[in-house]
């Protein structure tokens, strides 16, 4: 499924909530035009909270494995800016070469990592998580700013003492 959003210049980027759905992420998140999550989203009650801030599309990760999250599509392709961005939960599942597809951009969670880098021109964001702290991980989201159809990707820590 494609979804055009033709408009939009800057996207929240979140995964691995796992259930919690933190004020913060409010916060970070105010203004923007859509919400990507990356899954592991644990509740329907994180999606619903979630979409309270902007519309929100999501995939499924290996926690949501029943109800109403464990029937999210387990990949999605969105349209930003006239250019395709691939999403999944675990990059070692990703099984297309993206540059080939022209993806400009692959999203994905599952590690709790944030980072970025890019690869053959194609952008590769992981968000982190900003669900329950793990190990000594940051509770973080991500922003996709969109200039002039350039994606620019932005890790937000959140507070580190949560």
């Amino acid at each position: 499924m494609s979804l055009p959003i033709e408009s939009a210049t800057r996207i929240g980027v979140v995964s691995d909530t796992h259930g919690l759905f933190r004020p913060e992420v409010a916060q970070a998140l105010a203004g923007v035009e859509h919400i990507l999550h990356l899954g592991d989203v644990g509740s329907p009650l994180v999606l619903d909270q979630l979409a309270c801030i902007a519309p929100v599309t999501a995939i499924r990760g290996n926690v949501d494995r029943s109800g109403p999250c464990g029937r999210l599509p387990e990949t999605e392709v969105a349209l930003f800016a006239g250019r395709y961005v691939y999403m999944l939960h675990d990059l070692s599942t990703l099984h297309l070469d993206p540059a080939a597809g022209k993806f400009a951009a692959v999203l994905f969670g599952h590690s709790h990592v944030p980072n970025f880098y890019t690869r053959s021109g194609v952008l590769y964001f992981n968000p982190g998580s900003c669900g329950p702290r793990r190990f000594e991980l940051p509770v973080t989201v991500g922003l996709l700013e969109i200039h002039e159809g350039q994606f620019q990707p932005r890790i937000l820590q959140l507070d580190p003492h949560l």
